[in-house]
């Protein structure tokens, strides 16, 4: 691909982060390319994503470099411009970075060479009865300790809106957009609507909906289902919900979540990939749904999800699995597959995975 540009966006808060920038910028000063900084911090102030990407220059890959919180950010940019997204990994989960900061350079190489696969991750966008803000008095104890927060969303101008189908708004969220409640006393009560019909009222800590890639995360957390990252769903799950039916609903992608604050809750807080960005009263309510734009992740060979999934939460290492003799071959497979089966969609032998 012509990669003209690059975007920045670094963890400036851990040195390894800084240093793997130093050589993103030595790659780009030798092969011509311009790199900047995506900085949400500038000027004080936190920016849209659209106002970010335009200080860049606009750039076609926006590189991150930190955990999964960084790259949540980037995805925000990059969905903004439609542009491709490489995570470097230096955090401590990593389920969505993609390359060691060993291998940036490499993977640098591989993108500029079109060595690469574009993986399109299903993001969340939403509408809701009114715009979205966040009481100032509000605003003021979220920046103890951290930094502005960002602005409101803005209106999507170019959708109808009005009546039973409320305010179009500018979101975008690769992981989850959740409502819950700002005091710890009091529960939210929520009626939540799927595919346009009532399935339940809740009163619970927060509901949430998320996307494959968000399922091993907040909704993870709450007993949510581990949904693969290729699949097209929208993952309802209720935390702490006071109520015998506690579990997790998976929607097809065309099935929009609703979520209606009811007539005698409590206010309840609108988070989107983890930010805060508005406060709802009774009355109120948000839809969620599939977004028309994807995320275009760059990943450099065949992504080993369950792998990373067992890894990640020590799956084989639990007492009873090991006192039962001999450990579970990690690869049962490792011949090719016959023909009626060639569809399927299998990990490579290790012999066969691609070098990082």
């Amino acid at each position: 691909m012509t990669l003209d540009r690059v975007g920045l966006v670094v963890h400036g808060g851990r040195a390894e982060a800084r240093a793997a920038a130093r050589t993103v910028r030595e790659w780009c000063a030798e092969h011509a390319v311009a790199c900047a900084d995506i900085d949400v911090w500038r000027e004080g102030a936190r920016h849209s994503a659209r106002e970010e990407m335009d200080a860049a220059g606009d750039p076609d890959l926006v590189v991150t470099l930190g955990g999964d919180g960084t790259f949540l950010r980037g995805a925000r940019l990059a969905a903004e411009n439609d542009a491709l997204l490489l995570g470097v990994d230096l955090g401590r989960v990593g389920f969505l970075t993609e390359v060691p900061a060993s291998a940036v350079r490499s993977a640098l190489d591989a993108v500029r060479e079109e060595r690469i696969t574009v993986e399109n991750r299903m993001m969340l966008t939403m509408r809701a009865s009114c715009r979205l803000e966040v009481p100032a008095q509000m605003e003021a104890l979220m920046r103890y300790g951290r930094g502005p927060m960002l602005p409101p969303p803005r209106v999507r101008v170019e959708c109808e809106a009005g009546g039973d189908w409320g305010v179009a708004l500018n979101v975008t969220a690769l992981n989850d957009i959740v409502l819950e409640k700002l005091a710890r006393d009091r529960q939210v009560s929520v009626a939540v609507y799927l595919a346009g019909r009532l399935l339940a009222c809740y009163s619970a800590d927060a509901l949430l909906v998320a996307t494959p890639t968000g399922s091993t995360a907040y909704s993870f957390a709450a007993g949510g289902p581990v949904v693969s990252p290729r699949t097209e769903a929208l993952v309802f799950t209720p935390v702490a919900p006071h109520m015998v039916f506690n579990r997790s609903v998976v929607a097809a992608p065309d099935e929009p979540v609703a979520l209606r604050v009811l007539e005698r809750s409590g206010q309840a807080a609108v988070s989107i990939d983890g930010q805060l960005r508005g406060v709802l009263g009774p009355g109120d309510w948000i839809g969620v749904y599939a977004a028309p734009r994807r995320l275009k992740a760059v990943r450099l060979g065949p992504m080993d999800f369950y792998g990373r999934l067992r890894e990640r939460m020590n799956l084989t290492d639990a007492p009873a699995a090991l006192a039962d003799g001999q450990a579970a071959p990690l690869w049962p497979v490792t011949s090719p597959p016959p023909d009626d089966l060639a569809h399927l969609a299998l990990p490579s032998a290790p012999g066969d995975m691609p070098p990082t």
